[in-house]
């Protein structure tokens, strides 16, 4: 059936999917209420896991040491006490004045209110720039606003543009995760990008470290050790798997250009972050292996299912490790997925260390194409997104 005219035509989708292979040592990157590594049972087995939660929290704080802070958002209940801290700047108003008007602002929005003066009852996940926005709403006549009664200032802050400066001018982590307000559903921002569960590609054991502090200042007389205790790990090679609606972030951001930029940030982010969970006692981080893009048309697509079979150490064995089996188990899904379906990719790129795995290099290039250094793997996206983008403009 022909669209009629008033029927709206759906926008082009397009979807970045990321595919990263990441062997990590002993660790205990994500743990669950016991203080172990998090686990899943998959394809039969017992499997290592990092929540998405965990890596979209790691992205995030990468996303801190590449953008500037202002240019990004924050997660807290105290959103009421930053606000009055941006009124305070610039202007002579003491805490309470500032507090006051920063909840007769935010009382616009209708938000619960927390236990604690200055708090919501719940993280608010909001941009640096919006609240400055709203800031500035009251900033050049703080004084006279602080200075009317509690009818007189609600009856004025009614007529200001609160929700509006929450509703747009997204930054690029609020526009990419989203925004999920239950009893405020204006303020709902639908993420860009979906996180999974980071999975072993091969069955793990839990193990534990048992560990003995000295006390450095224990007499000759005392014998023992200072403080015992014991850290569960495990080590395994991850698969990953993120995806980001391109359809989806340019409605966010509104602007070409911009949207391009956050997926080039995110790719970079979610690719070179890892989980900081007991860092110091394990020294875990890693580079992954193997980062392959896909752009798709059609739908995101995960392929984990490459891994139902978990990979066993003979197998690794036979083709230079656990990591390199996965790699070729990766390729075969992906190459396999599009035969079936016929649902052949906009975009591949892969960048990746098995050049020296005959049988796994040959089968990455069958499948993502030649490998390519990561920048060149961002920068043929950044390519391919900008010419998509032009095309589904005229």
């Amino acid at each position: 059936m022909r669209p009629t005219a008033t029927a709206r035509i759906p926008e082009p989708r397009i979807y970045v999917d990321v595919h990263i292979l990441q062997t990590v040592p002993p660790a205990n990157l994500n743990r669950d209420d016991q203080g172990n590594p998090k686990e899943a049972f998959y394809g039969g087995v017992r499997r290592s896991r990092v929540s998405s939660q965990a890596w979209k929290h790691a992205t995030r704080k990468h996303f801190a040491e590449r953008v500037p802070e202002q240019d990004l958002a924050t997660r807290t209940r105290r959103v009421i006490a930053a606000l009055a801290d941006q009124i305070k700047d610039g202007t002579e108003l003491g805490d309470e004045p500032a507090l006051r008007l920063a909840e007769a602002l935010l009382s616009q929005l209708d938000l619960s209110v927390g236990k604690k003066k200055g708090d919501t009852a719940y993280l608010l996940f909001y941009g640096r720039r919006q609240l400055d926005a709203v800031a500035a709403l009251v900033r050049d006549r703080a004084q006279e606003l602080a200075a009317l009664d509690d009818d007189a200032l609600a009856d004025i802050v009614k007529t200001m543009a609160v929700r509006e400066k929450f509703s747009t001018g997204h930054p690029i982590d609020v526009a990419l995760f989203g925004r999920m307000v239950a009893d405020v559903p204006s303020l709902k921002v639908d993420a860009a990008a979906q996180v999974a569960h980071a999975l072993s590609t091969h069955a793990v054991e839990l193990e534990f470290d048992y560990f003995t502090a000295v006390d450095d200042q224990q007499s000759d007389e005392e014998t023992g050790a200072g403080m015992i205790g014991s850290i569960g790990f495990n080590s395994a090679t991850l698969y990953r798997y993120a995806t980001v609606g391109v359809h989806q972030l340019l409605q966010n951001l509104t602007e070409g250009e911009t949207a391009i930029h956050a997926v080039e940030e995110f790719v970079t982010s979610f690719a070179r972050s890892i989980p900081n969970g007991y860092t110091n006692a394990f020294a875990h981080r890693t580079l992954p292996s193997l980062v392959s893009v896909v752009v798709r048309r059609d739908q995101p697509v995960n392929l984990v299912s490459a891994f139902e079979r978990p990979v066993s150490a003979i197998a690794g064995a036979n083709s230079s490790g656990i990591a390199a089996e996965s790699a070729r188990r990766l390729a075969r899904e992906h190459l396999q997925a599009i035969a079936n379906w016929g649902d052949t990719p906009a975009f591949t790129a892969a960048s990746h260390t098995y050049m020296d795995a005959p049988k796994t290099g040959e089968a990455l290039q069958e499948a993502f194409g030649s490998p390519v250094p990561f920048p060149k793997l961002l920068s043929g996206l950044r390519a391919h997104l900008t010419d998509s983008l032009k095309q589904a403009a005229q």
